[in-house]
């Protein structure tokens, strides 16, 4: 395959060509020539976009696909297909499965089912067997299987000598591993955030202690223990602080932050709207003001969609009863387009991002691999059910002004442009 990009603005800060309009020739998915204007070889596809701007690839630090197990709400083939659509050559998939990912067959199934996409699957594994909380599972042979991190997706680590074990165990084989930021003996049966407006609506709410109390027990775990600790999708002002003042102490934590927290408050809910059912809930502006330093100052190490399609029989129905989540890997991009400055966007979601992980980045510079993202910023557009590329169509971002349209990617030798 041989592609020849014209006129690309290249956003990559660790290439000498950052922020300058380039041609780039690439040749058998690799970077063969970057220049002010490269002649048209024989069998070469021309790419001419309006406003085309190229970044490294991006990556999603938390999507869900279902497969195994729900297949209705989304397939690991289309799944990767929508990522690739949307931007990203890189997703971290949860084990929100049935059976759960928690032994080396589950993660080489989906590592497997992956071979042949333009988007690269790294999974994640359970970080208890079953999910159920109670005993570690098989770490170390789903990391050799490809297994990237360990963590039961949307669920506590109610039992603290658990992770602490965890972590002292992890650090034999640079294991990393997820604690989602949720107390339940204090969300209980919570619904949406405990503040004005679950008040007036009736609805019982989650208060912010419950993130904040478990962020704090985890951070003091690992200073106890030393190690990796990821904490995923926080969505409170106390949280970033939290995590700030652990950093400083120089502790091994990352961070990630959904695209809806930085953007979209409990406000939403007026419409009773399920699709604004999601978990950590959304908070309050003063919240999503700290979440937006909290990137912009590098205390948050990236923002995920945290897409989580939910088929429709368990979606549209009412409030109490609908399952927490929403899609989120075609809105991502035009949803923080509208909040963030697009280096700073672009950093969230490529190197940042990627760096937790152990995953490699590859700058814009000749000979190396191309691994990229092409997109216009500047594009406008509302959100619509025609913009959904998932099987499931929960999309928090229905109706919302997108700044930003993505073409596609050019990564492992394939283009889906």
């Amino acid at each position: 395959m041989i592609l020849l990009l014209k006129a690309a603005k290249i956003i990559d800060e660790s290439s000498p060509f950052h922020n300058r309009i380039k041609d780039l020739l690439i040749k058998n998915g690799i970077i063969q020539k970057i220049s002010d204007s490269i002649k048209t070889p024989e069998n070469c596809k021309e790419i001419n976009f309006e406003n085309l701007h190229i970044s490294q690839g991006w990556f999603d630090s938390s999507v869900c696909f279902g497969e195994p197990g729900f297949e209705e709400r989304e397939t690991i083939i289309n799944g990767l297909k929508t990522a690739s659509k949307s931007g990203f050559t890189a997703v971290a998939v949860n084990p929100n499965t049935q059976p759960v990912a928690d032994n080396k067959s589950a993660i080489e199934f989906m590592i497997n089912k992956s071979n042949g996409a333009a988007t690269k699957l790294y999974p994640i594994g359970n970080f208890t067997k079953n999910a159920e909380g109670k005993d570690i599972a098989e770490l170390f042979d789903m990391q050799n299987s490809g297994a990237i991190a360990f963590g039961d997706y949307n669920k506590a680590i109610a039992n603290a000598n658990l992770l602490k074990i965890g972590l002292q165990y992890a650090q034999n084989f640079d294991g990393l591993l997820l604690s989602f930021p949720q107390d339940n003996s204090i969300a209980g049966s919570g619904l949406v955030n405990e503040e004005v407006n679950s008040t007036k609506l009736g609805l019982k709410g989650i208060p912010s202690l419950a993130e904040e109390m478990q962020v704090a027990r985890d951070l003091f775990l690992l200073e106890y223990t030393g190690g990796k600790l990821h904490i995923p999708t926080i969505s409170t002002a106390k949280s970033v602080e939290l995590i700030k003042n652990a950093k400083k102490i120089g502790l091994k934590v990352s961070c990630s932050v959904a695209a809806h927290h930085l953007i979209l408050t409990d406000s939403e809910l007026k419409e009773f709207d399920a699709n604004t059912k999601i978990l950590p809930p959304l908070r309050t502006i003063k919240d999503t003001k700290a979440l937006v330093k909290g990137i912009n100052t590098g205390i948050i190490d990236m923002i995920t969609s945290d897409h989580n399609p939910i088929d429709v029989e368990h979606k549209k129905v009412e409030f109490n009863n609908a399952k927490f989540g929403t899609i989120g890997l075609e809105s991502l991009f035009g949803a923080v387009n509208n909040v963030l400055d697009l280096e700073t966007l672009i950093s969230a979601i490529t190197s940042r991002a990627k760096k937790p992980f152990n995953i490699e980045s590859f700058s814009i510079v000749e000979g190396n691999k191309a691994d990229l993202t092409l997109f216009n910023p500047a594009n406008t557009y509302t959100f619509k059910e025609e913009n959904i590329l998932s099987i499931s169509k929960n999309a928090i971002f229905h109706n919302k002004k997108m700044k930003g349209k993505v073409y596609g990617v050019i990564a492992n030798n394939i283009a889906t442009i």
